[in-house]
């Protein structure tokens, strides 16, 4: 039997003393004013035992969090012909990089960057009647809580200086790969970046990767084993930008970031983590939650590996 709480305990509070380094996400005008050194930790397991830690009852903004939840909605929608217009493979680069759009002919190279996310996106904008209060409900019904949100401050702020997601958006209609108005797709994928949550209620979101027999509230199965699993698996290549190989091989889970400090991680039929500090590392991922979930797989030895 693993000590889980004992385990999370003695991480955080370890981390915790130690140096917090990185910084906010400064391009957004919103996400730099968040303090630095909130720090929360929340635990899942699929045989009922749920712990939390610190800052774990605290809102945040869930920025790219919020693809995979696009992804697997436009999947359940769509099945694979979603595959046509966005692919699978890792990128290697930054996740707002221009270069492989046009090696790959507006084609993103998979959708947890920004331009795969838009290209979701645009499916979503074509298939749901009320695209922006569907996938809220999604997530409303998932957690049992409706008072969950977009940030109109945070949405706001993203509007203001998204130039370069502007660009990509763009750059992708040229090539026809985006069906909808560029402001259109634009302003979807904004409001999915700006909802607010706490690291308990991704984990209860996020259950359906870790058991695809999960059911929302209304009794409605997520994905079917097969998504499941290649959802997990696009996290596991593709969840964390270009240090998707370095979470892959230091944590050893499928997971997600998001430029709000937040990482969700699953290991499938066992539990979900979540970790939120703001305080990101150059490559745009959370600082201390990559520390904290390398050191929390290495202790408890459970990784998919």
């Amino acid at each position: 039997m693993i000590a889980y709480q004992a385990i999370i305990d003695e991480l955080y509070s370890k981390i915790n003393q130690e140096e917090n380094l990185g910084q906010v996400a400064q391009y957004i005008p919103e996400l730099a004013r968040i303090d630095p050194n909130y720090f929360g930790v929340y635990f899942s397991a699929v045989e009922g035992e749920s712990y939390g830690i610190g800052d774990w009852q605290r809102n945040f903004s869930i920025q790219s969090i919020s693809k995979v939840l696009t992804l697997s909605i436009a999947y359940r929608l769509l099945g694979d012909t979603i595959w046509k217009r966005v692919g699978v493979e890792p990128s290697g680069s930054a996740f707002n990089s221009l270069i492989q759009l046009e090696t790959d002919k507006g084609i993103p190279r998979n959708p947890m960057i920004n331009g795969g996310a838009m290209v979701i996106c645009d499916m979503l904008l074509r298939e749901l009647k009320n695209p922006m209060e569907e996938i809220l409900q999604f997530i409303r019904k998932m957690t049992l809580n409706n008072q969950i949100d977009y940030s109109d401050a945070v949405f706001q702020s993203e509007k203001l200086v998204g130039y370069r997601n502007i660009a990509l958006c763009n750059f992708i209609k040229s090539y026809g790969n985006i069906e909808n108005s560029p402001e259109e797709v634009l302003d979807f994928y904004f409001k999915m970046c700006s909802i607010e949550m706490n690291c308990q209620e991704l984990t209860q979101v996020f259950s359906y990767l870790v058991n695809s027999n999960v059911t929302n509230a209304a009794g409605e199965q997520i994905l079917s084993l097969s998504q499941a699993k290649r959802v997990n698996a696009i996290m596991q290549t593709c969840g964390f930008y270009d240090e998707s190989g370095e979470f892959s091989f230091k944590v050893g889970l499928p997971g997600k970031s998001g430029v709000g400090g937040g990482i969700i991680a699953v290991h499938p039929n066992k539990y979900s983590i979540a970790v939120w500090s703001p305080k990101l590392n150059a490559k745009g991922n959370s600082y201390r939650g990559m520390k904290f979930l390398e050191q929390f797989t290495t202790k408890t030895e459970l990784s998919i590996f």
